[in-house]
This record gives C-alpha cells, sequence and structure tokens, in this order.
C-alpha cells in the first residue's frame, strides 16, 4: 500500500496590494498557510489554507490551521492510503470536529497528488470540467469612492474584470448606499455591480438597506446579516427582487441544506475551505441545483495554491450562473507560483496539466516563510 512519508506545513506572509477594508477587518497582509505531502510512490501534493483578517472573520486562524494539522490530521493520514482520497478524508473526519480550512488544505495536497500519479487534471477527479475559463469579480474594498471608480475604470480598460463587489457595512446605511450608488451611476452597463455586507445589518437596516440598493441597480447582495438569522434572510429573500447571496452562514452541506430547505438565499457562495474541502464544496454545489439556487465560486483570498483548487471545483459545476471572485492571487505583490494564474478577457484559465497543474517557486516560498524570515 502507498504510504505518506512526509507532511509538511508551513505559513508564508505576503502583502497586499493595498489595504483591503471589510465590516469587521482591515487586511494589510495575507498568510497562507501551506501543506506539503509527499507520497512513498513518489507523488507529491500541495495545498494551501486561508483564512480572511484572522480570527475577526471566522473561528479559525492560520496559526490554528498549522497546529491542527501537524497535531490532529497528520497522525491519521500516516495510517492511511493517499491514494484513497475520499476514504482517507472521511478518518479525518471521524477524528477531526470542525476545522474546515485546515480539512480543505490537506484534501486539496491529496488531490493534486493522486491527479499527477494518474495524469489527470483535479478537475476530471471531480466529474470533469464544463468550462475552461471562469468569470472573475473584483472587490474594490478601498472605502473611497473616487478611488474605487478609478480602480473599477483600469480593470475595465485593461479587460480583466467587469463584475465589481463592493465591501460595504462600516458606515450608516444611507452612506454606503449613496457610495454604492455613486459607484454603479459611473459603470453604468458596462458592469455588474453587488456589494458585501460581511453579516454587519440587523434585519431593519437590510431591509432599508436592500430596498435602496435595488433602487440603485446593484444586482447581489451577499450576507446582509448574521449568519445564524436564517429566518430573517428568509423574510429579506421573500420580500426583495434582488437576490441575497448566503456566504459566512454556509458552511458545508448541512447549511447549505437547511438554506435551501428554508428558501433563505437565491445565491450560494460556494468556497471550498468553508465548506470543508473539494468534496464538500461538491456537495453544496448539488444541494443548490436541485434546490433551484444559483451558483457564485467563492474566495477565502487564497493564493495560488487555493485559487487553483477552487477553479478545477468550479470549472467542474454544471451550472455557475454568478460567475466566480477568484481574484485573492491579484490582491497580493509577491507571487509563490513559478507561473502566475492567467487572467484576461475578464476571466481565469483553469489549468489542464495532472494534479493542480501548478509549482510552487520555492526560492520564493524560503524568502516569504515565517520560520525561516
Amino acid at each position: 500500500m502507498t504510504k505518506i512519508d512526509d507532511i509538511e506545513t508551513f505559513l508564508v506572509d505576503l502583502p497586499t496590494i493595498r489595504p483591503h477594508v471589510l465590516s469587521m477587518a482591515t487586511m494589510r497582509r495575507q498568510t497562507v498557510v501551506v501543506v506539503r505531502i509527499r507520497c512513498s510512490d513518489g507523488a507529491m501534493g500541495i495545498g494551501e489554507g486561508t483564512t480572511i483578517g484572522g480570527l475577526s472573520y471566522g473561528d479559525e486562524c492560520p496559526e490554528g490551521i498549522k497546529l491542527a494539522i501537524d497535531t490532529y490530521i497528520a497522525p491519521i493520514l500516516r495510517a492511511c492510503d493517499p491514494t484513497r482520497v475520499a476514504a482517507t478524508m472521511a478518518q479525518v473526519a471521524k477524528a477531526v470536529v470542525g476545522n474546515h480550512f485546515a480539512k480543505s488544505a490537506v484534501e486539496t495536497a491529496l488531490l493534486d497528488a493522486q491527479g499527477k500519479r494518474l495524469g489527470l487534471p483535479v478537475s476530471e477527479l471531480l466529474g470533469g470540467r464544463h468550462r475552461d475559463a471562469l468569470p472573475v469579480a473584483w472587490t474594490l474594498a478601498s472605502g473611497n469612492t473616487a478611488k474605487d471608480i478609478d480602480e473599477a475604470e483600469r480593470m475595465l480598460a485593461l479587460r480583466r474584470h467587469n463584475i465589481f463587489k463592493l465591501k460595504i457595512g462600516k458606515r450608516a446605511v444611507p452612506d454606503d448606499v449613496a457610495h454604492v450608488a455613486t459607484i454603479k451611476q459611473a459603470l453604468g452597463d458596462r458592469a455588474s455591480v453587488r456589494v458585501d455586507v460581511n453579516q454587519a445589518w440587523d434585519e431593519a437596516s437590510a431591509s432599508r438597506g436592500m430596498a435602496m440598493l435595488e433602487d440603485a441597480g446593484v444586482d447581489l447582495v451577499e450576507q446582509p446579516i448574521a449568519r445564524g438569522n436564517r429566518a430573517a434572510l428568509a423574510r429579506l429573500a421573500a420580500r426583495f427582487i434582488i437576490p441575497i447571496m448566503a456566504d459566512e452562514s454556509l458552511r458545508g452541506p448541512e447549511d447549505a441544506f437547511a438554506l435551501a430547505a428554508q428558501a433563505a438565499a437565491d445565491v450560494f457562495a460556494v468556497k471550498i475551505a468553508q465548506s470543508g474541502g473539494l468534496q464538500a464544496a461538491a456537495r453544496v454545489a448539488a444541494i443548490a441545483d436541485a434546490a433551484g439556487i444559483g451558483l457564485y465560486g467563492g474566495t477565502m483570498l487564497e493564493a495560488g495554491i487555493g485559487t487553483m483548487a477552487s477553479a478545477h471545483l468550479f470549472a467542474a459545476f454544471p451550472h455557475l450562473g454568478w460567475g466566480t471572485e477568484l481574484f485573492g492571487p491579484l490582491l497580493l505583490t509577491e507571487e509563490i507560483l513559478t507561473e502566475p494564474p492567467a487572467y484576461g478577457d475578464f476571466a481565469l484559465r483553469v489549468p489542464n496539466k495532472p494534479g493542480l497543474g501548478i509549482e510552487l517557486d520555492e526560492d520564493r516560498v524560503a524568502f516569504f516563510r515565517r520560520d525561516r524570515r
């Protein structure tokens, strides 16, 4: 039986091109947890665990992801056959509760190794791709209206993005809506404008804000209220024409089923890390398809590894009506892959090489590794 010879996890700290302002935190760098698994048959796979804003966003942080993998998951992996990815991850699920980001990083590395072993892209291990390129949104998160308009115009001119998501929720509702409405008016029909509230509103504020955003011509509102308040999400979804997208409230297939059963969202933001891995995220998408809920390929602002893993999965979705936001590598000033992700014509190309189709730039990784700085 094939065995795992070595499991290595380390943190890589990468600066961002600008402050990234969310309702709960402002990001000035991104910390990436890299997982590297080497197997006895010579196959090697890499995975990534990345969060947003440390523990201000969710219940996992980079340091905790590394600890969970090194202390609790790695001993289980060493007793499993890495060529049987589903069975291996089932053993991990039995022994480790939660820790979705850590599990996603490990499963990504196992699938990367398996794809290289079989000579197939990861997308083919997940049912086969329906598309070779993915529409990609760009997040405007400076908080400054003029700067955000200039940034959007630059992206349109470069033909890099024509879907824009605005992070709001830190200011009063009328101020946030005025900011969004001004940007939408400037861009007109040349781009789709959407907002992400990151749970910052209560139901009354959401009712007011969504009515105003609807009038402004905004296309989508992401997670306007607290993730646990499904009943209020359902009331908002029933009341407004503008679609509501579930994000923080969607942490795996169980949440997906509950949201679908309560008609609490019109769109699901599928994230491999938040779901607990690629296979769990695929089940989230299947529930959405069965319930007639639209799909959007979400991101935790991953660097190249996690972005490519997500791209392989989203390429295999039969329906992807709302595109993706796999722009994480573009938010970073530094690249840790030998070949950066290929963006152009408002889309991201999905690699067609075995595994994830990417390789680490070992020199750049060594330079930014926290434990070797």
